[in-house]
C-alpha cells in the first residue's frame, strides 16, 4: 500500500556498522565490535515506538477524522506515536491529559460502543495527598466517566465526576493540551526541511485557538472549547476547582474542532453538545448499515467478529458529494487507496453491493490523464492514493494523488465486471464505459510497454514506491538466493487480475452488444492463461514465481501471491491443487493464517511487514481461492484461525497484518508493531471467506442465488443471511445448518420479489 513506502528495513550486503549512543567497545576481540545498524531501504518507512509497543490504545474514527487515545481516554504528547486527532491528514490535536490533583487518575477499563460510535473509559481517584499516614483522598473516593465521540472535524468530550465517599471532597482537575499541526507523515518519521508559521493562540474565557499557516500556504486551526469557564486558561492548560458533596455529580463537556480555511465553515459551530454529536453519529452509522445483508452465527465468536467488522467498516467509510468509498485504514492510512478500497468492496459485494458503486465512481473520476512521471500518472490508470496534508500540498511527498500501483487498474475492472454480474446492473457499466476503455488501453500499452503480454512496473520518480504490488516493501520481491528483483517486474497476481479483468469486461461487453472487443478480451484471457504457465510455473516447487524480473528470470520463492492466481481461476487442474496444498502446508501456515513467504526462504522473517507475516485480507483471497477448487476444508481451517486469532485482540476483530510466528499453545498471535486498525481489507476479510464456504453465488441478470456445497465446522451449528439482494429488487434469506457427516443444509426463510434459489450438495 503506498504511502507505506516498503515497511522494512533494506538488507545490505555490507551495512554501515554505526556507533550506538552510550556503547563502550572494551578489547580488541571483533565479536565486540559496535551493533550493526540497518539502513531503511524507503523514504516512506514507518517508525516503531519503543513506548508505543508498550502502550494500549483505543481509536475513533469517522471517515476522514480519527483518533488515538492511550487506554484512559488520554493524548500523551509523543511525536513519534499516532496518538492524537487527525483530519485530513494533520494532527489537529496532540495532547490532551487529564489530572485530579496533579495526579494521573486510575485507570479501571475502557472499551467501544459496539457501532464504534463512542469510546468510553472509567477511571478513579489514586490515593492524594499522602502526609505520613494521613491519606486526604483515599483512592476510589471519586468515578471519572470519560466518553468520546467523532462528529465531522470535531471531537466530543464528556465528562462526569461522581463523589462516592461519605464526606464532601474538593480537589483541582486539570487539562493539559498542546497542537502541534503534524502531518502525519511527520508522525511516521519523515524528516522535514522547513515547516511553516504558528501564530499566537487566541484566548478567551472557555476556548483557545490555535492556528498554523503551512508551507503549502494554507491555514489551518484547532479550537479547544470549554463547556463551562475554567479557573484559570492559558494556551496548555484548563484548571477547574471542584467541590463535591456526597453522590454528587459535576459534569464537563469539551469540544475539539480541527480544519483549515479551505473548510473550516463546514465544521464550526455545527453541533455544541455530545449527547447531540453522539446521535448524530449513531444516525450516520444507522444508515450505512441499512445497506448491508444481515449476518448472524451460531458460534458467539463468529457472531461477534461479523458484527464488529461492519462496525470497523462503517468507522472508515467517506460520505463526500465527490464520493463515497472506504478509507484503507487507522492511523497511517486514513484516506482513499485505489487497491484498497476496490478489494474491500470485491469482499462485501454480495452482502453489500453499495460500496463497489460509490468505490467504481470515486475512482473513475480520479483516472488518469496524462504522463506525469513526478506522480507515477499514465492515462488511463487507476490512481493508488490520495492525500490532502501540508507534505502532499506542497510537494515534500509525491502522495498528494499518485498512481504508482500496477494492480489497481485491472482491479477496478475486475470489480466492475463483479458488480454487473451480481446486480445485474448494466446502467453502471454504460455509465464508465469509456473508464473501462481507458483502463484497457493503459493495461495494453502502459502497462506492458515491452509488448510481452505481461503488465510490470517500475516507478518513473525516485520519489515514489519501489514496488508496486501489493506486497510495496523495498525487500518484498526477491529471488530465492535473497537478491532483490530488478525491475521493470511482473508479478504473478498482477497478471491474475488482469486475466479477470479481460473475462469479466468481456461478459459485459457482450451484454451490451460489442461482440467485436467481447471476443478479443476473451482471446487475450486465454492467451494470457496459457502464457502463464508456460513461464510462471515452476515445477520443482509446484508453484508459481511470484514475478519475472527485468530479465524474464523467475523469482522461484513460495508466496502467498500464488492463492491470488487461483482466487482469479487462472490455474487449473494439477497446477491448482498443488498450490492449494502448498498454501496450507507447515512452511506457510503459521496455524493463525497462510504467511505472505515461506518459512523455507532466504528472506523469511515472521515479524517483517510482508516477508513473514500473517495479513487477514491476504487469508481472504487464499479461502476464496480454495472455494472456486471446492476445498472447503481449506477455506474452514483459514476461518477457524482468523477466528481464534482476532479473539486475543482487544477490540474482537482483525487488524491489518500480525506475525507470522507458529502457534504454539496458551500463546496467541504476535501483533505486528504499527499494524493499522481498524483496516478496510482486514475487516471486509470474513464476509468473503463467509462467500466462499457457503459456496454462495448471486446472479442478477438471472435473478438467482446459487448455494454450491455449503460446507460448515465442527463448532457452527447454523449460520444465517437475512436481505441478501439478488438482482434489482429481490432479497433472499435462509439458513445453512451443519448435518451430520460435515454437510450441509440450506432453508429459504423468506423470498421477496422475483427470484430463484438453485441449491447443488
Amino acid at each position: 500500500m503506498a504511502g507505506r513506502g516498503g515497511d522494512e528495513v533494506k538488507q545490505q550486503r555490507n551495512p554501515t556498522r554505526e556507533r550506538l549512543p552510550g556503547w563502550q567497545r572494551s578489547g580488541t576481540d571483533e565479536s565486540r565490535e559496535a551493533p550493526t545498524v540497518i539502513k531503511v531501504g524507503a523514504d516512506y518507512y514507518i517508525l516503531a515506538s519503543s513506548l508505543g509497543s508498550r502502550r494500549a490504545t483505543r481509536s475513533l474514527a469517522n471517515g476522514e477524522s480519527f483518533a488515538v487515545f492511550e487506554v484512559g481516554g488520554d493524548i500523551i504528547e509523543s511525536p513519534f506515536e499516532p496518538l492524537g486527532f487527525f483530519h485530513r491528514d494533520t494532527r489537529h490535536l496532540s495532547r490532551f491529559e487529564l489530572k485530579i490533583a496533579s495526579e494521573t487518575p486510575y485507570y479501571l477499563n475502557s472499551y467501544t460502543s459496539e457501532e464504534n460510535a463512542e469510546l468510553r473509559i472509567n477511571l478513579t481517584n489514586p490515593d492524594l495527598g499522602v502526609r505520613g499516614q494521613q491519606i486526604e483522598l483515599p483512592r476510589t473516593a471519586v468515578q471519572i466517566q470519560r466518553n468520546w465521540v467523532i462528529v465531522g472535524a470535531s471531537l466530543f468530550h464528556k465528562l462526569v465526576v461522581h463523589n462516592y465517599s461519605r464526606a464532601a471532597v474538593r480537589f483541582s482537575l486539570d487539562f493539559i493540551f498542546a497542537v502541534d499541526f503534524a502531518d502525519l507523515f511527520e508522525v511516521r518519521g519523515v524528516k522535514r526541511k522547513r515547516r511553516g508559521e504558528r501564530r499566537a493562540p487566541a484566548i478567551n474565557a472557555r476556548s483557545v485557538a490555535f492556528s498554523y499557516r503551512g508551507v503549502d500556504g494554507v491555514e489551518r486551526f484547532t479550537e479547544v472549547a470549554f463547556g463551562a469557564a475554567p479557573a484559570t486558561l492559558d494556551a496548555g492548560r484548563a484548571s477547574f476547582e471542584l467541590s463535591l458533596k456526597p453522590d454528587e455529580d459535576w459534569m464537563l463537556e469539551v469540544r475539539i474542532t480541527g480544519g483549515s480555511e479551505n473548510d473550516s465553515a463546514n465544521h464550526r459551530g455545527r453541533i455544541a453538545r455530545f449527547d447531540e454529536a453522539l446521535k448524530v453519529r449513531r444516525d450516520e452509522i444507522a444508515v450505512f448499515s441499512r445497506g448491508w445483508a444481515r449476518i448472524s452465527a451460531s458460534n458467539e465468536l463468529l457472531d461477534s467478529l461479523l458484527r464488529r467488522s461492519v462496525a470497523d467498516l462503517t468507522a472508515i467509510i467517506r460520505y463526500a458529494p465527490e464520493g463515497t468509498f472506504m478509507m484503507a485504514g487507522i492511523p497511517w492510512f486514513a484516506t482513499l487507496f485505489g487497491r484498497d478500497s476496490i478489494i474491500t468492496a470485491l469482499f462485501a459485494l454480495p452482502f453489500n453491493p453499495a460500496i463497489a458503486v460509490g468505490t467504481l465512481k470515486t475512482l473513475a473520476a480520479l483516472q488518469g490523464t496524462r504522463d506525469d512521471p513526478a506522480r507515477d500518472e499514465q492515462p488511463g490508470k487507476i490512481l493508488h492514493e490520495i492525500r490532502y496534508g501540508e507534505m502532499a500540498a506542497s510537494g515534500e511527498i509525491p502522495f498528494g494523488r499518485y498512481y504508482g500501483s500496477v494492480d489497481s487498474t485491472p482491479l477496478f475492472l475486475w470489480l466492475l465486471g463483479r458488480y454487473v454480474r451480481t446486480t445485474g446492473d448494466l446502467d453502471l457499466a454504460q455509465e464508465l464505459w469509456p473508464n473501462v476503455e481507458r483502463a484497457l488501453e493503459w493495461i495494453e500499452g502502459w502497462g506492458d510497454r515491452d509488448g510481452d503480454g505481461y503488465v510490470e512496473y517500475f516507478r518513473a520518480t525516485p520519489r515514489g514506491l519501489a514496488n508496486q504490488g501489493w506486497k510495496d516493501s523495498f525487500d518484498a520481491i526477491s529471488h530465492a538466493d535473497g537478491t532483490l528483483a530488478r525491475a521493470p517486474i511482473a508479478l504473478c497476481e498482477v497478471q491474475g487480475y488482469v486475466y479477470a479483468a479481460y473475462r469479466s469486461i468481456s461478459a459485459i461487453a457482450a451484454r451490451l452488444g460489442r461482440a467485436g472487443l467481447a471476443d478479443r478480451l476473451a482471446e487475450r484471457a486465454a492467451a494470457l492463461k496459457a502464457a502463464f504457465v508456460r513461464d510462471f510455473w515452476l515445477e520443482r516447487e509446484r508453484t508459481v514465481a511470484l514475478a519475472l524480473d527485468a530479465d524474464k528470470r523467475p523469482c522461484r520463492v513460495m508466496t502467498s501471491n500464488a492463492a491470488h492466481c487461483l482466487a482469479a481461476d487462472l490455474l487449473d487442474g494439477d497446477r491448482a491443487a498443488a498450490v492449494a496444498e502448498r498454501l496450507l502446508s507447515d512452511d506457510m501456515f503459521s496455524g493463525w493464517g497462510v504467511r505472505t513467504l515461506s518459512a523455507r526462504e532466504r528472506r523469511y522473517n515472521p515479524m517483517s511487514y510482508h516477508n513473514g507475516s500473517v495479513w487477514p485480507h491476504d487469508n481472504a483471497i487464499a479461502a476464496f481461492g480454495l472455494s472456486r477448487l471446492a476445498r472447503r476444508e481449506g477455506v474452514m481451517r483459514i476461518l477457524s484461525s482468523l477466528l481464534d486469532a482476532a479473539v486475543y485482540f482487544h477490540s474482537g476483530s482483525l487488524p491489518e497484518l500480525f506475525c507470522g510466528f507458529p502457534r504454539e499453545e496458551r500463546l496467541g498471535p504476535v501483533p505486528y508493531p504499527v499494524a493499522c486498525h481498524p483496516q478496510a481489507w482486514s475487516a471486509g476479510s470474513v464476509f468473503t471467506i463467509v462467500q466462499g464456504m457457503l459456496g454462495i453465488d448471486v446472479r442478477g441478470f438471472d435473478q438467482r442465488l446459487r448455494i454450491v456445497s455449503p460446507a460448515m465446522p465442527a463448532w457452527l451449528d447454523w449460520l444465517r443471511v437475512d436481505a441478501l439482494k439478488v438482482g434489482p429488487a429481490a432479497t433472499v434469506s435462509f439458513t445453512v445448518r451443519r448435518t451430520p457427516g460435515g454437510g450441509a443444509a440450506v432453508e429459504v426463510l423468506e423470498k421477496r420479489g422475483q427470484v430463484e434459489v438453485e441449491i447443488r450438495n
